[in-house]
């Protein structure tokens, strides 16, 4: 009898289980939900489409439901939740009041965006950033929108902040910590990025919560560090939570940072115990990080998308395993790329690890090529060990290959003098310096440890 699998979650965790649970099992009886109207698309698109880059929300959707039904033999039902999950007895019944049984599932649920408890959150145009169905709202109250409040200057609040501003409206972001995209980014190269954003025309309200929404029906002033910021949209860029609503039905044990605890082979926990025949993926839990001794976050699209070929090869049969993460990410803003691997100094000292930094400055081309652009790099070792553990990386180009290449030098446990001495860079005056700014930020880095 043909292994019946289902998914919950549409998300990249849930479609790349689903996918890799059909590459693992020909014969196999897969079935996705998801309460979503659309699937198989990025969120991390959604900034593009409203600032016209991209020029509409179909065109990120990569697949439809007919896709997976005709060419991989997914059946996907959209708009459809699970309302009662039961992993012992191996059921679960969909709000369309259908039982369903299955031999292994996989929870792809991912986060819900953070709504602070302030007044006026529910007030018309305060806006999440997470679905299409979000963006379509957002875009369609930009008409009449001519002020815009960002709540959160992590890399979504400013690439939104960033779209509108290019639609031509107003925009203040307000964020609660000292400098943009706090924990995963240090001060210093920060402020570079928010020195250029704030060239743009952004504004910037620093270590200041909102503390009101103001309004009648509408949203029509923020309150945030005792003053009032008029604007008639808020964009809810506030962080994601993990959507524990089905993992708290059945028991699962949830770690330390809000996420579900997981194994290598991406299981969970109840109770202590690893629970059989049931795999999670995505937002939802937490990891194991590469580079210090615990457990950590990882959402993003790229690590959603390994976490599902784990749990959808596991769900169907097969065995794969999800090791720690570095957790690189790049972001463009205005005219600069911004990017970042492993740890912060402010991740490094929650860790309890004592940090040196190095920096490196320069062009992403020969000094005498037309067109280069500045670059800035920050390395970062544990000051014990030598070992690289975290870099960042402002830059007008380039930013992308150069933070994956100190990415893989960290995951093998690179230490700094090895890196110095043995980690070549290529070489063309169109395309870097003859000594790459990443080895001269590495070099500094050697001369402080």
């Amino acid at each position: 009898m043909a292994k019946r699998i289902i998914v919950i979650g549409s998300g990249a965790a849930g479609m790349t289980a689903a996918s890799a649970a059909r590459k693992q099992s020909a014969d196999a009886e897969i079935t996705l939900f998801t309460e979503d109207e659309h699937i198989a698309y990025s969120p991390c698109a959604i900034p593009y489409v409203i600032e016209g880059k991209i020029p509409d929300f179909e065109s990120i959707v990569m697949h439809t439901p007919q896709f997976y039904k005709e060419k991989r033999n997914i059946e996907v039902r959209t708009m459809t939740k699970v309302t009662s999950l039961d992993v012992d007895k191996k059921t679960l019944t969909t709000s369309d009041g259908q039982a369903h049984t299955f031999d292994s599932i996989v929870l792809a649920t991912g986060g819900t965006v953070f709504m602070p408890p302030v007044e006026g959150v529910k007030l018309k145009g305060v806006l999440p950033v997470r679905s299409i169905s979000d963006g379509k709202a957002i875009r369609s109250m930009m008409a009449d929108t001519r002020s815009a409040v960002i709540a959160g200057a992590g890399v979504i609040g400013l690439e939104m902040a960033l779209a509108l501003k290019h639609a031509g409206k107003q925009v203040t972001v307000v964020e609660m910590f000292p400098q943009v995209i706090p924990r995963i980014m240090d001060k210093d190269m920060a402020d570079l990025l928010q020195e250029h954003i704030a060239s743009l025309g952004v504004e910037f309200v620093m270590s200041a919560p909102i503390t009101a929404i103001k309004g009648k029906e509408r949203v029509e002033a923020v309150v945030a560090g005792g003053k009032e910021y008029p604007c008639q949209m808020v964009i809810m860029a506030t962080g994601v939570r993990a959507n524990l609503e089905l993992p708290n039905m059945i028991g699962l044990d949830v770690g330390a940072l809000g996420a579900v605890r997981v194994s290598a082979t991406l299981q969970p926990y109840r109770k202590g115990r690893l629970v059989k025949d049931v795999y999670l993926a995505g937002d939802v839990i937490q990891c194991e990080s590469a580079l210090a001794p615990g457990p950590t976050m990882s959402q993003l699209g790229s690590s959603a998308v390994r976490q599902g070929d784990v749990a959808g090869t596991n769900a169907a049969g097969g065995y794969a395993t999800y090791p720690g993460v570095a957790s690189a990410w790049v972001s463009h803003l205005g005219d600069v790329q911004a990017a970042g691997t492993g740890l912060s100094k402010g991740l490094a000292e929650y860790y309890g690890i004592r940090t040196v930094e190095g920096i490196g400055k320069g062009l992403t081309k020969a000094r005498y090529y037309p067109g280069g652009k500045k670059i800035v790099v920050k390395v970062l070792a544990d000051a014990a060990t030598h070992r690289l553990i975290g870099a960042q990386i402002v830059s007008g180009e380039d930013a992308t290959g150069r933070i994956n290449w100190l990415t893989a030098a960290m995951l093998k446990g690179v230490s700094a003098e090895e890196f110095g001495n043995a980690f070549e860079n290529a070489y063309c005056p169109p395309t870097s310096m003859v000594k790459d700014v990443v080895n001269v930020a590495v070099e500094d880095l050697l001369t402080k440890l």
